[in-house]
């Protein structure tokens, strides 16, 4: 019996081992139980990247452009998928036009002209300005062409000077000119 007896205490004996170390929580060292603590990261804004539009709208030397596409309802065209290019003429390049162009351009009864101005300076596509080639003839989104002449790295449009290259928006690209382009 005592064999019987020596069995039961070395089984019972396992059985507590058992249930004591299933299901306990572990603890540290101080005898302080260990918890898992599972943090969620809190979503970053994502910043949207700016349109041709907005960076046009952004930048104070392209007021009058602004305006000018305003004034002919193309500012949400030039705002949607694209991808387009633009040739986009600075305010000292409108100032540079015989007096009353500008305003006549503005005016209500000269939107379909302006129109034609402004879709002039729009290319369908990403054209940067490393694949231009001289004498390249490029179709505008008004169906006439323009002509590319490179002197010395110098790029220019139709005679505009191209001050600034590649400005790259979520639509599209800008290149700055220094001249209004006018179609025939």
């Amino acid at each position: 019996m005592n064999k019987l007896t020596n069995l039961s205490l070395f089984t019972a004996s396992i059985v507590m081992i058992g249930f004591t170390s299933c299901g306990s929580p572990q603890s540290d060292s101080s005898g302080e139980e260990e918890e898992t603590v599972v943090e969620m990261a809190e979503e970053m804004p994502v910043e949207e990247e700016e349109t041709i539009v907005d960076i046009a709208v952004g930048s104070p030397d392209h007021s009058t452009l602004v305006t000018a596409l305003s004034t002919a309802g193309l500012v949400e065209t030039l705002s949607g998928d694209g991808p387009f290019t633009v040739f986009a003429p600075t305010n000292a390049a409108f100032e540079a036009l015989p007096e009353g162009t500008v305003e006549s351009l503005l005016a209500p009864e000269g939107k379909e002209q302006l129109t034609a101005v402004l879709t002039y300076h729009v290319v369908a596509g990403n054209v940067m300005a490393a694949d231009l080639s001289d004498g390249q003839v490029v179709k505008t989104l008004n169906g006439q062409e323009i002509t590319v002449s490179i002197t010395d790295g110098t790029v220019m449009i139709n005679g505009a000077t191209v001050t600034t290259a590649d400005l790259s928006g979520s639509n599209g690209l800008i290149h700055v000119i220094d001249g209004v382009l006018l179609p025939e």
